[in-house]
């Protein structure tokens, strides 16, 4: 199957032939649809915490995160291309023969366009913008009050401007200050130095970046190390890795044959952000953040984010604490009243129902398997309540050995054509902001493998081109999803307020962005 050149093209990317043609079994046998018994929901796989048990595990995280490593994983490699789509298509096809660009905008569906133009004043990268038409002798206000608005999106875009089109989230000025704009990345260092003061008050954040812009995160975490280490009397420590190209996939025709190019040559392509989870199995630390780049407030609405990282931290924090307790217990030997709390502390508080064949099993095989699942990672993710935004949500899964967990689970994942399993997707009252805390190390403080831990079968494949040409595409199984899929888990619902995404460019205009 492979040639000379492929077999160079595949050991340059780090893989191996036995795992690409494992690849193309994937795309032949395509990945089963989770077996979801129910949506979580509050009482039911969710916890809702009242103000008690919220100032409860806030207090127990702050009195434990002082003598512990804590590190904030924010994956921010994405380019932001998606989040100016509208404007990459107005700069692509205005002006329309004989249309003004209301007329235009109206008819391509781009209101979105009208929009920023209309509220340009307000976006955080408006002065920079601004600066860029006086450093070439030009005022972006003539061209405001001319309409001109196909020259100002370029200049929002493209190099001869801020570039915006071809930088990641992180890198873009999100939020207005009377100093200076803010921006993604920076909001997260404020963010983090607000709740992941660790040890010695080193504050760790650990960025997933391009190779070509890991030069520019760097530089900008230097500009702001010092008044950050300064005004809140921490150390900054930040790192940056990337996507291992080993983690890329290859490519297949519609027959499920590799992808050539014109030249002969394979196709492969990232894995997407489930081969993450080998950058955050290098993090050696006892409280991993993990949280999303573009998920960021300005200062004046930060604390019910603060609040709740801490609280859901806190909860980790219990569960841990009891699990290794468990687990110690079963090493000096455990009796049967101890066997009894320990199955009900995993079927009740760690939300794992057990296999169907556990109570035919031995003493023996009961003590094996419950040593086992308490040495697992451990997690508890933030779910907010669902209003509509696309994404996965958190869910009852079913395994092949009849045990039922709690998963995050995409729509993808599940067999829509079963109107069984699409009932339980629709009625899901709760979806996925990403925003997780996460336990890493076992009961003797050694780190977990967490490769060890990830179900290959949850999978993606999807329909793209290139050229021209139709191709299959294979996405490992997501971070929060099949990556994490054998982790102990459990839900808490955290405050709408804590959820504000920025999807698109408009989307820097919501109240929750304007501070």
């Amino acid at each position: 199957m492979f040639t000379n050149q492929d077999l160079e093209q595949i050991s340059a990317h780090g893989l191996s032939v036995e795992k690409v043609e494992k690849q193309i079994e994937y795309f032949k046998s395509g990945f089963p649809a989770l077996d979801i018994v129910q949506s979580a929901t509050i009482g039911k796989g969710i916890v809702r915490m009242d103000d008690a048990q919220v100032e409860k595990y806030v207090k127990i995280y702050q009195d434990a995160c002082h003598s512990k490593k804590i590190v904030k994983f924010v994956p921010a490699s994405g380019a932001a291309t998606r989040m100016f789509k509208d404007l990459f298509v107005f700069i692509e096809k205005f002006p329309a023969a004989g249309q003004g660009f209301e007329e235009f905008t109206a008819a391509n569906k781009l209101g979105s366009v009208k929009s920023l133009m209309e509220k340009i004043h307000d976006t955080a990268f408006f002065p920079e913008l601004k600066a860029i038409y006086e450093a070439a002798g030009d005022d972006i206000e003539k061209h405001i009050e001319s309409g001109d608005y196909l020259d100002i999106a370029r200049k929002i875009l493209l190099e001869e401007g801020l570039g915006y089109g071809s930088l990641p989230k992180g890198l873009i000025s999100f939020h207005s200050y009377p100093q200076k704009a803010r921006k993604a990345a920076e909001e997260q260092l404020a963010e983090g130095v607000q709740y992941a003061i660790g040890a010695h008050r080193e504050v760790n954040l650990h960025f997933t970046v391009s190779a070509e812009h890991e030069a520019l995160f760097e530089a900008l975490v230097r500009s702001v190390k010092p008044t950050l280490e300064k005004d809140e009397h921490i150390t900054l420590n930040a790192s940056f890795s990337q996507q291992a190209k080993s983690t890329d996939t290859i490519a297949v025709d519609m027959e499920n044959k590799p992808f050539r190019k014109d030249d002969g040559s394979l196709v492969f392509r990232p894995g997407g952000h489930g081969a993450l989870i080998e950058n955050l199995n290098t993090i050696d630390a006892d409280v991993i953040f993990i949280k999303n780049i573009d998920n960021v407030v300005p200062d004046s609405l930060k604390k019910p984010t603060i609040t709740y990282k801490e609280a859901v931290a806190g909860l980790l924090l219990e569960m841990q604490e009891a699990a290794h307790r468990y687990r110690r217990i079963l090493d000096m030997g455990i009796e049967k009243e101890a066997m009894d709390s320990l199955e009900k502390y995993v079927e009740e508080t760690l939300c794992h129902s057990l296999p169907t064949a556990y109570s035919q099993w031995s003493d023996d095989e009961k003590k094996d398997y419950m040593k086992a699942f308490l040495s697992r990672p451990m997690r508890v993710c933030g779910m907010v309540k669902n209003e509509g935004e696309p994404g996965g949500g958190p869910f009852w899964v079913r395994e092949a050995d009849g045990s039922v967990s709690l998963q995050v689970v995409e729509s993808a994942q599940i067999d829509m054509n079963d109107p069984d399993k699409k009932a339980i997707f629709d009625a899901s009252t709760h979806f996925n902001p990403v925003d997780l805390v996460c336990a890493v190390k076992d009961y003797k403080g050694e780190k977990i493998d967490l490769t060890e831990y990830i179900d290959h079968m949850a999978g993606f494949i999807s329909k793209k081109s290139l050229s021209g040409r139709d191709l299959k595409a294979l996405e490992l199984p997501g971070l929060w999803n099949g990556a994490m899929s054998r982790w102990i888990t459990v839900f808490v619902e955290v405050p709408i307020e804590t959820f504000n995404p920025v999807k698109t460019v408009n989307d820097l205009l919501r109240p929750a962005h304007q501070g």
